[in-house]
């Protein structure tokens, strides 16, 4: 077995007892059995734990991040000179990793997008190494979304793509939740469909008005 296929099979391992036993729960030994390897070949391409995962996120995430900015471009360019319109900002957002659901390795996909669920539930170094890698291309986004919608301030546009962020992450980590509490009227396995309604979901809280500091209550101090 050459180098590349022993480092295609530790990342293959390890994104799939990832996604099933979460970060902590999986120890290199379990990846190294699965993959047919030892922990020589972990610190050979990877130097630690830690560069593992941070490359099982990476073998996906760039290639999400080419096609979020390369649809976003063609949204530019057929809007020009104006703005694109929200929905079609959304949809370049959203598609790439809704799409991976209907992938011909439709299986180590599904690893990947229950592993995104896990990282907003597992540690923050976690976190930091995922959200790194996803930094440039949310930052490009937010450029085109404030031309969009001039009338919100960054920190607003920041709030609602946190929260567009949160809700594919959520749409990704609890199919079987939403399947259930939905008594199977919602299919989450159904791609176009939930790219259909969480566009139209985000769209709406992006046009919503400014949110308002609320007002502060008079103190109750007796004259």
């Amino acid at each position: 077995m050459s180098k590349e296929q022993t480092r295609a099979r530790l990342l293959d391992a390890a994104e799939r007892l990832f996604a099933e036993n979460g970060f902590d729960g999986t120890s290199l030994r379990t990846i190294t059995s699965a993959a047919d390897a030892n922990l020589a070949a972990v610190n050979y391409h990877f130097q630690s734990k830690e560069g593992l995962i941070a490359a099982v996120f990476s073998r996906r995430i760039e290639p999400l991040n080419q096609e979020r900015i390369t649809r976003l471009d063609q949204a530019i360019r057929a809007a020009a000179p104006a703005p694109p319109d929200l929905e079609d900002i959304l949809r370049a957002f959203l598609l790439p990793t809704l799409r991976l659901r209907g992938t011909a390795d439709g299986l180590e996909a599904g690893h990947f997008l229950q592993l995104l669920g896990r990282v907003f539930s597992d540690p923050g170094s976690i976190k930091a190494v995922v959200l790194s890698q996803f930094r440039p291309t949310a930052q490009r986004f937010l450029e085109v979304l404030s031309q969009a919608l001039p009338q919100l301030p960054r920190p607003e546009l920041l709030w609602r793509l946190h929260f567009l962020i949160g809700s594919l992450a959520h749409a990704h980590a609890a199919g079987e939740l939403i399947r259930l509490m939905s008594a199977g009227a919602c299919d989450p396995d159904d791609g176009e469909g939930v790219l259909q309604h969480l566009t139209t979901f985000a769209a709406a809280g992006f046009r919503a008005p400014h949110t308002r500091p609320a007002p502060q209550k008079a103190s109750m101090v007796n004259p």
